[in-house]
Order: structure tokens, then C-alpha cells, then sequence
């Protein structure tokens, strides 16, 4: 039997009805604390390895920065420092002579005839250009020349011929023959072609101007060596086009090679201006390259450039070398010591020796840091930076020796802020004191 919906519902069923609505006490209190403890420790782990990716990315940023930095050699003290030097410095072998060679004209090289490391004289032919073109003005210019000069000819014989008959006509004239009205005619024609013939010798003057002109940019075509030297750099192949200006897009050269003269190399080093005073015009001095750290050469200073530059507080010098070899090349680093002056010139002088323990290095490549003395410096191994602890010991100028570390060696100088042991770095080309 169905209940009726409206029939009022009994105090039992209201019970029942009551109970299973009624919220457990266990559903009251929300999630399990185990639950919520797994939920704490997802967040914290997941924190603690962004905070490791972070330092990592830092520690391989700091790790993988290139340093630029300027490198110096430790010298034995028999090599860097003589008993009367007074001040070192380092600095590269310049030449005084050198030159891009280019043609004079815009052209396609035909043939290059050098190769690096090639001596030349002076007038020999390093290239070739396309002179078609060249070659076809010469004989334009040539022909012009022959059509002035055979126009000369027909109007110098014109000429002789009006003063014939002007001559003719003045002696006829003179026995009542002719008119003065044809005398005057023949005068005009004359006088006509004598200024007809000086035009025409004046375009003769101007058409060998034209060919010289031609042959001079036929001459063009051929490059040739300025002054004895050596070929350091060959910058053109057949085919190329060159100019001696740039066309800027980046396909013309503008040069066939750079050559050098041997004989003008000398030496350009930075001097500390608070120590330029000790140097002079024609002071003597003592350079040690440093791909031959046991070999001196003889050398004496030229000239103290009269300015200096602000960012490096130094003034540049310019070293003679006296003693020519072939193995001072171009741009290799050297340092000079500066010696008393008038030591090397007084034999009879027998300075006082001071015994050195260790290698000489600049006094910029030593700082603070630990080690037996309480300083490091960075030895260069291929492109990384190394710190080395040394036990620096007495100075000499802007040198100091020290021990711990082998004549040779090539240091850092000046380290930038920042470097660390096995840092990558590359080597600048500024000079320096050492």
C-alpha cells in the first residue's frame, strides 16, 4: 500500500530521517595529519631544489665568465735585471715602416704574385689587374693623337701653299696685274690657316696628354712593391676586386698584402708616469723578448712620446734595437730594462751586483691571499687562470721577486675583480709596466 503524500509523517521516521543527516564526528575534522605532513614536505622539497638550480646557474655563470687580462713572464734575474738597470717595462716590437699595398684604380685582379712571409724589393710586381680595358683607352688615345697630327700636316701644307700665293699676288700687284682686292684674300686665307695650324698644335699638345694620361692608368694595373720589406699578410686572390677605397659591401678588398721593412722594427713600451723621470733620450737599455727569454738584445731609447694617456696613467716610449736578427717579428711582447745612463758607455764602471732570490714578475700581479708568504698570483695554463701561492720578497721598481714559481712562467697581470682559480680568460694586447 503506497503512502499518501499528504498524510502527516510519524515521530519514527522523523528520527530516522534526522539520524542520516547527522555529519560524523571523523568527517568533522577534516584530512588525516599524515596527509598534511607529505603535502608540507612536497612544498618544502620542491623550494630547496629551485633554491640548488638558482645556485647552480649562478656557480656555472661565475665558473664559465671570460676574464680579459693582460699577461707578463717571470724572469729569471739574469735575463730581467741587470746590475744597473733602474726600471722595467714591457710593451711589443713595432715597425716604423709598413703599408697596406693597394692599386690606385678599381679593378679584378688578375694574378697575385706573393705569398706571406715573402721578401720583396722595391718596384717589384706583387699583382696583376684586368687592364682590357686599360689597353683599349691607350689605343684610343694613341689614334687621336695620329688623326692631330696628320690634321697638322694638311694644314701646314695648306699653309705654305696660301703663302705662296700671297707672296704670288704681292708681285703681280706691284706691275698693275692684279687687284689689291685678291692680294687681301690671299692674305686672309694665309692668316686664316696660320691660326687654323696653331689650334691644331695645341690639340696635338692635348692628345699626348690624353695618351699619357691612358698609359699612366694602364701602369695602374700593375702593383708593385714600395720599399724593401717583407710581405706580412696577402689579402687578395685573382678574381677579387679590389679598390683603394671601401665599396661597403664587403666583397671589394682594399689591399693586395701588407708589407713590412725589417730594418725600421723598434720597440714601443708603457712607462708608469710616475716613473717617466727616470727616463731619457738616448738612455741604454737591455730587451728580452719573450719568445727568447735567455737572449738579450742591445737597445737604447729614442724618444719619450710627449703625451700620455689618462686611462692607463702612462707615457710611451720608443726603443731602438741595435742588434737586427730575424727572429724580432712584428707585434712579439718584449720587456726593456732602462739602465743608469752612461752605464753601458763607462766599461771601466763595475756596479754594485744585487743577488735576487726567485723570479722577477710585475708587483701588479701579486695579491692578497694565503700561501707561506700571504700572496698569490694567477699562472696562465693554456686559456685558464691559476692560482699560484708565492712568497714575495724584495722590490725592484715596479718589479718584485719571488719564490714558488718557475722563470717562464706566465703570469696575469693585474687581476680583474672577480677571478678565481680556473677561470677562463683571454689575453689583451695593452702594454704595461712590469
Amino acid at each position: 500500500m503506497v503512502a499518501d503524500p499528504q498524510e502527516p509523517m510519524d515521530q519514527s521516521d522523523k528520527s530516522s530521517l534526522l539520524r542520516q543527516l547527522r555529519i560524523a564526528p571523523s568527517e568533522r575534522e577534516g584530512p588525516a595529519p599524515g596527509a598534511a605532513r607529505s603535502k608540507v614536505l612536497y612544498i618544502a622539497l620542491g623550494l630547496a631544489a629551485g633554491v640548488f638550480l638558482l645556485g647552480a646557474l649562478a656557480y656555472w655563470k661565475w665558473h664559465s665568465r671570460n676574464y680579459t687580462v693582460e699577461v707578463a713572464t717571470a724572469l729569471a734575474p739574469s735575463t730581467a735585471q741587470g746590475p744597473a738597470a733602474i726600471l722595467q717595462a714591457s710593451g711589443y716590437v713595432t715597425a716604423r715602416r709598413q703599408a697596406t699595398v693597394s692599386a690606385q684604380i678599381t679593378g679584378t685582379v688578375k694574378e697575385v704574385l706573393i705569398e706571406e712571409g715573402e721578401h720583396v724589393k722595391a718596384g717589384q710586381v706583387l699583382a696583376r689587374l684586368d687592364d682590357a680595358a686599360y689597353l683599349a683607352g691607350v689605343d684610343q688615345a694613341r689614334a687621336q693623337l695620329m688623326a692631330a697630327q696628320a690634321l697638322e700636316a694638311q694644314y701646314t701644307a695648306q699653309f705654305a701653299q696660301a703663302r705662296r700665293e700671297t707672296q704670288r699676288n704681292q708681285d703681280l700687284i706691284d706691275r698693275n696685274l692684279v687687284s689689291r682686292q685678291s692680294l687681301e684674300t690671299t692674305q686672309t686665307q694665309q692668316d686664316t690657316l696660320a691660326a687654323q695650324l696653331q689650334v691644331q698644335r695645341k690639340q696635338i699638345e692635348l692628345a699626348k696628354a690624353g695618351l699619357r694620361g691612358a698609359q699612366v692608368q694602364l701602369a695602374y694595373c700593375t702593383v708593385r712593391a714600395p720599399f724593401d720589406g717583407v710581405i706580412v699578410a696577402k689579402a687578395a686572390q685573382s678574381g677579387e676586386i679590389i679598390s683603394p677605397i671601401s665599396a661597403g659591401g664587403g666583397f671589394t678588398r682594399t689591399g693586395v698584402g701588407t708589407i713590412v721593412d725589417m730594418d725600421s722594427l723598434e720597440i714601443e713600451v708603457d712607462v708608469n708616469e710616475a716613473y717617466i723621470n727616470r727616463v731619457v733620450a738616448q738612455q741604454p737599455a737591455q730587451a728580452v723578448l719573450d719568445a727568447y727569454p735567455d737572449w738579450n738584445v742591445p737597445a737604447h731609447v729614442i724618444a719619450i712620446i710627449p703625451t700620455a694617456d689618462r686611462n692607463k696613467a702612462t707615457v710611451k716610449v720608443r726603443v731602438a734595437l741595435e742588434q737586427k736578427d730575424p727572429r724580432i717579428l712584428p707585434d712579439m711582447g718584449v720587456r726593456v730594462s732602462f739602465m743608469e745612463p752612461g752605464a753601458a758607455r763607462d766599461p771601466a764602471r763595475k756596479p754594485e751586483a744585487r743577488a735576487i732570490d726567485g723570479v722577477l714578475v710585475p708587483a701588479s700581479a701579486l695579491v692578497a691571499g694565503g700561501g707561506s708568504g700571504g700572496t698569490v698570483l694567477y699562472v696562465l695554463e693554456g686559456d685558464v687562470a691559476r692560482a699560484r701561492a708565492v712568497k714575495a720578497g724584495q722590490a725592484f721598481g715596479n718589479l718584485r721577486a719571488v719564490t714558488g714559481l718557475n722563470a717562464g712562467a706566465r703570469v696575469v697581470r693585474a687581476p680583474p675583480a672577480g677571478i678565481h682559480d680556473g677561470a677562463r680568460v683571454r689575453i689583451s694586447k695593452g702594454g704595461g709596466n712590469e
